[in-house]
């Protein structure tokens, strides 16, 4: 049973106007009584068919994942303000947004140019890394969850789609999601993950830029036979968005586009560029350039050449620019000990007679060191 429009829920938000149904529930606006401000209010309406003890823990579920979302930092995520439990369901209050949703916006403007949809693309995508990150799974990525502003996108529904996945919750019959969102690997019986969300988001983009579901198909086992038959999935309106829309839609998880990539790719086609376009043209790189390095040398290579065009000059007799120019380059020679590495030249020592080497050998002998004469200290 809905609730009727004046209603006081916790004694705080007086339910005014319904602004969007569900399956599984209402979004109201109300009127935060305590701190006089205007909020979204969802009704969760859980089915009749229900035991007690499931019910109970769909309502246990729900406020979890509440809480769990509120913790979530991020401007394309719905801000949750509270999780209220009365009349024995959860009511989970959120911020208020004027805005309408993706699947509104393509009902009412058509569909949307490739540009734009990356845009809103790369905003959900973030939002869905940043839940992802507090292992959080969305579930239930569609248009009619996403919620548009002038320069905003939104997640929202996060509430609800904590109810996905429950294997007691299939059994009853109780089926959330649309045919045409849900990943390949979900429809097969495989659990929730990050991959799926993002297979949801490219069927998502693919509605918004091209105006109609992927496929057309009104069932998810239709859905999935289209998508297993091997054919091209067309997207005459994609433009440069196809790329990033057949790498998100891959039946392999495993072979689908990450959320690194896919945010990448997106920023590319939102700023008005291709999705493949290189890095190298990005950063002002220039393709196959190569930085020369100097080889590591501690002489420098024109070290002692100098010396050997000089001596070329006085064997030829003319000059150094003379020479070079007549007779080519000088091939570079040995240098000898000693040369080019700024030392004195070493004289050689005079041949001492018999009676100085006699007299030396003598003073060395008899005399301290310091008492030897210049001469004979300097030859040690």
């Amino acid at each position: 049973m809905r609730a009727p429009s004046g209603y006081l829920l916790a004694a705080r938000y007086r339910l005014l106007e319904p602004v969007g149904r569900g399956g599984m529930g209402t979004v109201w606006r109300a009127h935060d009584e305590l701190l006089d401000r205007y909020v979204a209010v969802k009704e969760v309406r859980l089915p009749a068919v229900l035991d007690e003890e499931l019910r109970a823990e769909l309502c246990a579920r729900t406020e979890r994942e509440g809480r769990a979302t509120a913790m979530v930092a991020h401007p394309s995520v719905i801000t949750v303000f509270d999780v209220v439990t009365e009349d024995d369901r959860p009511w989970i209050v959120m911020e208020l947004l004027q805005a309408r949703s993706l699947e509104q916006l393509i009902q009412q403007d058509g569909p949307l140019q490739p540009r734009r949809a990356a845009e809103i693309g790369r905003q959900i995508l973030g939002a869905l890394r940043a839940v992802h990150a507090k292992g959080i799974l969305h579930r239930d990525v569609k248009p009619s969850n996403v919620l548009v502003t002038d320069d905003r996108a939104v997640l929202t529904d996060f509430g609800l789609a904590a109810l996905e996945g429950d294997v007691s919750i299939t059994q009853a019959g109780m089926v959330l999601g649309s045919a045409g969102y849900i990943a390949p690997e979900r429809v097969l019986g495989s659990k929730a993950s990050p991959a799926a969300d993002l297979w949801s988001l490219g069927a998502t983009l693919y509605t918004a830029v091209e105006g109609r579901g992927l496929h057309g198909r009104r069932t998810a086992a239709a859905a999935l036979a289209a998508l297993t038959s091997g054919e091209p999935i067309p997207m005459p309106k994609a433009g440069p968005l196809g790329p990033v829309l057949d790498a998100l839609l891959r039946i392999d998880p495993q072979t689908r586009l990450d959320s690194v990539r896919a945010s990448l790719m997106l920023a590319r086609v939102a700023a008005g560029g291709s999705a493949e376009e290189p890095l190298a043209s990005r950063r002002g790189v220039r393709p196959g350039s190569v930085i020369s390095t100097p080889p590591f040398s501690r002489r420098p290579a024109h070290r002692g050449l100098h010396r050997a065009e000089a001596t070329a000059a006085a064997l030829t007799g003319g000059t150094v620019t003379d020479t070079a120019t007549k007779a080519g380059p000088v091939p570079r020679q040995e240098r000898r000990p000693g040369e080019g590495v700024h030392r004195r030249r070493v004289e050689p020592r005079p041949t001492l007679s018999i009676y100085a080497r006699f007299k030396a050998t003598m003073i060395k002998l008899c005399l301290p060191r310091r008492f030897w004469p210049r001469e004979l200290r300097k030859r040690g």
